[in-house]
């Protein structure tokens, strides 16, 4: 693909929104200036307009479809935080803003797991009144059993597998609808001694494992409305809202669960009447339509596009947020793909980029972010400011001339010619990827960006063979935590264990014993600041590999609409608000 002068409008946008927020952060402008909103970056600060008050509609608006309504096959973060209103779990996140949401709180149990055994034993007594959408009750069965459909991959796919590993490594069980045993008890490793109480036996102990348990992976389903694969369509309730209509790509709504009880459940407020999603797939005319006021948030919340933010700022700026997300933005190195085998090639690529210009791709320092110099997030324990090629040292600028010496070390002195994917659902993919081959043209690499659909990405990016048949070196993408640990990000990136041949995120394919090790030794700590100590050393030794190349830790423009109350950001859902919260002025 040709780099174009879209590059320079990019730039020139980014260079508006860093003067805009920096007007704002300023406290710039009159009162006027703020718009209707509760503040500039409000719901960074704390919770936007406060309220306890009940109604109305909670409207929101997205490009993207949920890739599944079922929690069990639920994998998109935007479908986890909103899955919170109809699914509940036994362990959840705290309903508080910035980072003190990444503690874990009770929900559909009375406390977090007593754990015993040498941490491979935890047991959970379920709270009084819970209930499904009919009125029958929640019970230790009903947990199990919707545990264990994520064992039935060809009817429940596409959710993490987190689960399966801890509870069953050698995939001894089939599934629910494949079980044959003659008494039908189902996965071993969960017992469920009476209605009120669940065990769960781990193979090995596993310090995460209550983070596993509050992913949606971990909502009871009630086996007889249980309907496999079309559960999507009309997942059944155990939250307070319910599912009333779902057109999939044109609209959802929700409506009470009147047989939900407050009482039973200490984290949802459920003050809206109803939820509704509508889908357009026009980014540009979702920013339209929310400053003028139809829809209250972005569901995805993957930012506003450069025209929608330069007006919110200009004219709304109380009802905007600067949020930081938990979500790295970087390139996978194929290893396997020549001649990226060779690690001094791969280091020429990262001294070789302009990281300031792929910055501005993304919005420039406010809008898009910080220069990545690792690939853990701020927002994981273990995280720090490793930088062993000193991209913030040279202000995030090349190095030409170590560039041009690691081409010389790796026999490829004249340089060498590659590919990257870019998505092109995703134009800043494809942006941040056409100013990788300008930067990369200077020292003599020339890159051809191949443009894929984000949707086949599982079947090109997530296949270690199309990589190689196509000669992909190169794949511009980025990611999020599953949990805020080393092993809710890292893992299934970089432990060789994970290399799949279908869905694979190890695009780097690497498996490397020592990064291996480290994963295992932190699985083994209960104590989160010890484990994050782990992980520490193992970020450094994937850096150090360059088997990645992050460089951006990502903010965004979310809008935040003025009848909007309850708003935070929320470290646990990535920076997003957690959407559970969230009111409406009627």
């Amino acid at each position: 693909m040709k780099r174009s002068s879209r590059s320079r409008r990019i730039a020139g946008a980014a260079a508006v929104v860093g003067a805009l927020l920096a007007t704002a952060a300023c406290g710039g402008g009159s009162s006027d200036d703020e718009g209707s909103g509760a503040g500039f970056n409000a719901a960074v600060k704390g919770v936007a307009a406060k309220s306890a008050k009940k109604g109305g509609t909670l409207k929101f608006i997205n490009k993207q479809e949920f890739d599944s309504l079922d929690p069990q096959r639920q994998y998109y973060g935007f479908a986890w935080d909103f899955s919170r209103f109809y699914a509940r779990q036994l362990i959840s996140y705290t309903p508080k803003p910035g980072n003190a949401a990444n503690e874990l709180t009770p929900d559909l149990a009375t406390s977090t797991g007593k754990i015993t055994n040498g941490g491979k034993t935890y047991t959970y007594t379920l709270r009084d009144g819970i209930t499904w959408e009919d009125g029958s009750p929640i019970t230790s069965k009903d947990v199990k059993y919707g545990i264990e459909r994520i064992w039935a991959k060809d009817v429940v796919s596409g959710g993490p597998g987190y689960l399966r590993q801890v509870l069953d490594p050698k995939g001894e069980y089939k599934g629910p609808y494949k079980d044959k045993s003659k008494d039908k008890l189902g996965l071993k490793a969960i017992e469920t001694p009476n209605d009120k109480t669940v065990v769960f036996n781990l193979a090995k102990p596993n310090g995460d494992f209550e983070q596993m348990l509050a992913m949606p992976t971990g909502s009871p389903v009630k086996a007889d409305k249980d309907t496999g694969a079309k559960y999507t369509n009309r997942p059944f309730s155990s939250g307070p809202y319910k599912v009333q209509s779902y057109t999939p790509g044109k609209s959802l709504s929700l409506v009470r669960n009147t047989n939900w009880k407050k009482a039973s459940d200490p984290i949802r407020p459920a003050l809206p009447d109803k939820v509704s999603v509508t889908f357009n797939s026009n980014l540009e005319a979702i920013d339209r339509l929310m400053i003028k006021g139809d829809y209250d948030v972005f569901l995805s919340a993957t930012g506003m596009t450069p025209s929608g933010r330069n007006e919110a700022l200009k004219q709304h700026k109380g009802n905007v947020d600067n949020i930081t997300t938990s979500f790295v933005r970087y390139v996978d190195f194929t290893t396997k793909v020549k001649p990226f085998d060779n690690i001094h090639c791969r280091k020429a690529v990262i001294y070789g980029t302009d990281y300031k210009s792929l910055q501005t791709t993304r919005g420039g320092p406010q809008a898009g972010g910080d220069i990545a110099t690792n690939m853990l997030p701020k927002s994981v324990k273990g995280s720090d400011d490793y930088d062993p090629y000193g991209i913030l040292k040279r202000g995030g600028k090349a190095d030409e001339a170590k560039a041009k010496d690691e081409l010389k070390q790796c026999g490829k002195p004249g340089g060498f010619s590659t590919s990257i994917v870019a998505r092109n659902d995703q134009p800043a993919e494809v942006d941040a990827a056409e100013a990788l081959q300008a930067s990369l043209k200077k020292v003599g690499i020339s890159l051809n960006v191949e443009p894929i659909q984000g949707s086949t990405s599982a079947s090109i990016t997530g296949s270690p063979a199309v990589m190689k048949k196509r000669g992909y070196g190169l794949s511009m993408t980025g990611w999020g935590p599953d949990f805020p640990t080393g092993q809710g990000f890292s893992q299934p990136l970089i432990d060789g264990r994970f290399i799949e041949q279908t869905g694979n995120y190890n695009v780097s394919e690497t498996n490397d014993s020592e990064i291996n090790k480290y994963f295992d030794d932190a699985l083994k700590e209960t104590d989160p600041s010890k484990a994050g100590a782990i992980y520490q050393k193992m970020n450094h030794k994937v850096s150090d590999l360059a088997v990645q190349m992050p460089f951006i830790y990502e903010k965004n423009i979310t809008w935040r609409s003025s009848r909007l109350t309850n708003a935070f950001s929320s470290a646990a859902y990535n920076g997003r608000y957690d959407y559970s919260q969230l009111g409406v002025v009627k």
